[in-house]
């Protein structure tokens, strides 16, 4: 029998996902964002749960032509633009929207032949100084694209840095309404952050936030963006993947026996250990730490000992009916209905649900579709 690590998508956690936009922002578009592969659901997979979304947002060429292969026709958003001029030839080709942060962007679309002219998102660096034209040059950079005749229509586009957190997102709404004042044009700030937590924010002019699109990435996939302040629950997300596998060994241990390689975990009495077939390998974070929680057959215990490449080993001590062949989720959903939420996991590892929902490796075979 194959290894028995399996990686499983929710399509009807998706759908819900996606309906909790639409009741955030019943007033917007929503783009499903699926860079990274769908947050390493993979596209294919996810693409019949979402394909009730107004548009997908992602980053590579090379995605949005996986798209397009499934038959959508509907928008698809180039977060980051294009990376060089031929790009612009593929996006004609595809009729995708693009976003335009940089001088050299607009460069490479005035010297771009083409029949269909070109929807653009003019990106404003409202604070997060990653992307974006800062606000004292974004005038000049709207005047340039709307004398380009390469250009159909040009949108507005940020991304907020503090949306998670206690600083929150005024000072960059107040730029963006600044830079934007009395040009016209589809706006979209909100990322699943801004989104659940700013629903009756309004910009000028008593629009709401949430304005003409809203970009649902994390949430979509059961993520809550502001963990540990909230939990998935607390905004009624479902997760879409499960990361489950299985007892493959049980040990048995006595006061000082130790587990694992480096010794890191050391008994304090009588308990049990089952070895998981789980490991850095498969995507499960090296760094996490005795105490990262784990479902055993619907119970929450703990990963005890260093995770190896392979396995991973968890106490069994509040299981005594529980050995070979017990159900382990890492994260997700447990058959017997208790959920794992990776933000959880991700936390006491020290990282966020993001990377580790991103970072499962290809040996790690993934359910059939259902649903």
């Amino acid at each position: 029998m194959p290894r028995p690590i399996l990686a499983t998508v929710h399509p009807e956690a998706l759908r819900h996902n996606l309906q909790r936009a639409r009741e955030s922002a019943p007033d917007a578009r929503v783009w499903a964002v699926v860079k990274a592969n769908a947050y390493g659901h993979g596209i294919e997979r996810c693409f019949d749960a979402l394909r009730a979304a107004d548009g997908f947002a992602l980053l590579d060429l090379a995605e949005a032509e996986r798209l397009r292969a499934l038959d959508w026709r509907g928008p698809i958003q180039l977060l980051e633009g294009v990376f060089e001029p031929r790009d612009l030839e593929l996006c004609s080709r595809l009729h995708l929207w693009h976003t335009v942060h940089c001088t050299e962007q607009i460069d490479w679309l005035a010297a771009h032949k083409t029949q269909v002219p070109h929807r653009v998102f003019l990106k404003l660096n409202s604070g997060m100084n990653r992307l974006g034209f800062r606000p004292a040059a974004f005038r000049s950079a709207w005047a340039r694209l709307n004398a380009l005749p390469q250009v159909e229509e040009i949108s507005f586009i940020t991304h907020f840095s503090d949306a998670d957190g206690p600083r929150g997102i005024a000072h960059q709404v107040a730029a963006f309404e600044e830079a934007t004042a009395d040009l016209s044009g589809e706006r979209t700030l909100c990322n699943s952050a801004a989104l659940l937590r700013y629903p009756t924010h309004a910009l000028r002019g008593a629009q709401s936030l949430a304005a003409d699109w809203v970009r649902e990435g994390i949430a979509l996939y059961g993520g809550a963006p502001d963990h540990p302040a909230r939990r998935s629950a607390d905004w009624n997300l479902l997760p879409a993947m499960t990361l489950s596998s299985r007892v493959i060994g049980v040990q048995s241990l006595q006061a000082g026996d130790t587990v694992g390689y480096g010794s890191t975990f050391t008994a304090d009495g009588e308990m049990r250990v089952g070895v998981v077939a789980c490991g850095y390998a498969d995507g499960y974070p090296r760094h996490a730490p005795t105490g990262t929680p784990v479902l055993v057959d619907g119970v929450r215990t703990r990963v005890v000992g260093r995770v190896s490449m392979d396995m991973l080993m968890v106490d069994l001590t509040p299981l005594p009916g529980s050995g070979m062949g017990a159900e382990v989720v890492l994260w997700g959903r447990s058959e017997h209905g208790e959920i794992l939420p990776v933000d959880d996991v991700a936390f006491a590892a020290g990282t966020i649900g993001y990377e580790l929902l991103c970072a499962v490796a290809p040996r790690v075979p993934f359910a059939p579709s259902v649903g």
